[in-house]
């Protein structure tokens, strides 16, 4: 693994001689982009993760203690190094992944860069045991003093099977200032978490497990996208899916290429508030590349519902030639010649796939809006002197209000009166629950289920009550019953989603605190709202627009989108081109 000898070239079985990890030329080091520094525990991960698999590894099993820096354990079943290239792998800069600069242009394999063992080490304590399926196995320990791989090596005999483990602890332990820049211990896990997640669905035909503190968080098993997602996702969601192979040619900057885009998309009855669930990797490589990741929600096109986001594993193959890994210190990001073609073949791989797929969904939704449209009592509303006209499409509320034509958007509009109530009611208390008879279960990705352990009291004041139930599957017992109308167990996918991304600081600035409340009630809002689609009649719409006149911000809805837009006499006059009269 450490290495990650390509498929091959390999050592030779038992080889105690020259082998095939060699340092690289000073000339070829100056080329490779600064990229190995070990910034948090996660990259770590990552790092040996890559050598699992450039070492054809067939079952990568990750173990962490608390935050990755007590301990991070990685085991494969990969081809294992012989004596001399386990020595020499962590020495800085050597590696059998390539031989010159002239490789850099099309490596095949997810790391070459031939530093990552030796700045693990001097970061921390490395042990290596390797066997490349000979008689005795390899145990090399490094241990760095800060002066980049200077500390003490020890190599000795060891018994292990063909494939290589690698144990590194006290990570940082000589640089305090680092480790009092890691989040927290929740958060560093959770992005170990995504990583493994990325990794599974960018390589489904591998089995992966990930353990947290003894417990086993995530494991796939190796037979396919279908069970990755299901493993990851819950057999309601990742089952929920449509397998899908789009081969096209392309031109990629005056150059042509083949391009093949494959996957598996979930039904859009299962989606998300953020883009993070669209997971796209090329040539093997997980990335978080924002083009890719909108064309393939540009491909459910109007089967998404507004605002919301697919679950998806897509996985595109290229030649290695049009694509730079070397371009993001992390490697979390490539750069791709013909970047625009490649996202347009990537969109029409998608909608082609949904179109003849069965995307039946099951079960309605109960809409109660009697509690949440009856009028504030002793409150004006903004819209007093509007009078409704019609609804449009089952979206848009029309309405005359003086000389300009309102519409209203429904859903924004539902949400934001929603949002409004919920906030006064728990301004002071939790969220009022009702209890689920009998109780249900919820499988989570691995980073949500990392959120819902380290928020366990944040759920219990929003109106859930969870409990482990094995894995990523938490037994939902009761749930939030804020507006009369009391929401599912899959509205605890959501809070999980929000919760992991406020512990990741991707929100705006403030207190973070009352960040995390304010996005997890406008979460819980959204979730009884009127949505695209649901009939409403004239009347029920006249009160929809009164109780949005009677909040304190009508004009938006809790995300931010618009729920009004006004068409002035004005604009009418000049587009039927009547200047002066009417």
């Amino acid at each position: 693994m450490t290495d990650g000898h390509p498929p091959g070239d390999r050592p030779g079985a038992g080889s105690h001689g020259e082998g095939t990890v060699r340092e690289l030329p000073e000339a070829t080091v100056e080329r490779i982009a600064a990229g190995e520094v070990i910034t948090r525990p996660a990259r770590v991960v990552a790092e040996l993760v890559e050598n699992a698999l450039d070492a054809g590894a067939d079952r990568v099993d990750v173990s962490v203690d608390r935050d990755g820096t007590d301990r991070i354990r990685v085991a494969d079943d990969g081809h294992g190094m012989g004596r001399a290239d386990a020595v020499r792998a962590v020495e800085p800069h050597t590696t059998s992944k390539i031989r010159d600069a002239d490789d850099l242009r099309e490596a095949g394999t997810l790391g070459f860069r031939g530093e990552a063992l030796a700045a693990i080490a001097d970061a921390g304590r490395l042990e290596l045991v390797t066997n490349d399926g000979g008689d005795v196995g390899t145990r090399v320990v490094a241990e760095g003093d800060g002066t980049r791989g200077d500390g003490d090596k020890l190599v000795e005999d060891a018994g292990r099977a063909r494939g290589t483990t690698v144990v590194v602890t006290d990570l940082f332990g000589d640089r305090p200032a680092r480790r009092e820049s890691l989040a927290s211990p929740a958060r560093e896990f959770g992005r170990i978490s995504e990583l493994i997640t990325a990794y599974a669905l960018a390589r489904p035909e591998v089995a992966f497990s990930l353990e947290h503190d003894g417990s086993e968080t995530a494991s796939t098993p190796g037979t396919g996208t279908r069970d990755a997602l299901v493993a990851l996702y819950g057999r309601e969601t990742g089952g929920e899916s449509t397998g899908f192979t789009h081969r096209v040619g392309v031109d990629l900057a005056d150059r042509s290429a083949d391009l093949a885009v494959e996957g598996r998309l979930c039904y859009p009855s299962a989606t998300r508030a953020s883009r993070d669930h669209v997971h796209v990797s090329v040539n093997g490589r997980p990335v978080r590349d924002d083009d890719l990741r909108r064309a393939v929600s540009r491909g459910y096109g109007s089967l998404l519902p507004g605002g919301r986001e697919p679950v998806a594993a897509v996985r595109l193959d290229l030649p290695a030639w049009a694509v730079d890994p070397n371009v993001h210190p992390a490697k979390e990001r490539v750069a791709l010649r013909g970047g625009d073609r490649v996202a347009e073949a990537v969109e029409a791989g998608v909608r082609e796939a949904l179109t003849t797929a069965d995307l039946r969904r099951s079960g309605e939704v109960a809409m109660d809006l009697d509690a949440s449209l009856a009028p504030v009592e002793g409150a004006d509303s903004e819209f007093a002197d509007a009078t409704v006209l019609g609804v449009f499409r089952d979206l848009y509320v029309v309405c005359e209000a003086g000389d300009d034509l309102l519409v209203v958007d429904q859903h924004a509009a539902h949400e934001r009166v929603n949002f409004e109530r919920l906030r006064a009611a728990l301004a002071d208390e939790a969220v009022p629950s009702a209890e689920l008879d009998p109780a249900t279960t919820v499988t989570l990705s691995p980073p949500a289920a990392a959120a819902v352990e380290a928020h366990r009291e944040a759920l219990s004041a929003l109106g859930f009550a969870v409990t482990p139930f094995g894995g990523t599957t938490y037994r939902v017992s009761a749930v939030p019953a804020p507006l009369g109308r009391v929401a599912d167990a899959e509205a605890l996918r959501e809070v999980a989603a929000e919760l992991a991304e406020a512990a990741g600081g991707r929100g705006a600035g403030g207190d973070p605190a009352a960040t995390l409340r304010e996005d997890l009630v406008a979460d819980l809002a959204c979730h009884p709202s009127l949505k695209a689609g649901d009939d409403l009649d004239r009347e029920t719409a006249a009160r929809l627009l009164e109780r949005l006149g009677q909040c304190e911000r009508p004009y938006a809805c809790p995300h931010g989108r618009p729920t009004v837009l006004s068409i002035a006499d004005e604009t009418l006059a000049r587009g039927f081109e009547r200047h002066g009269s009417r």
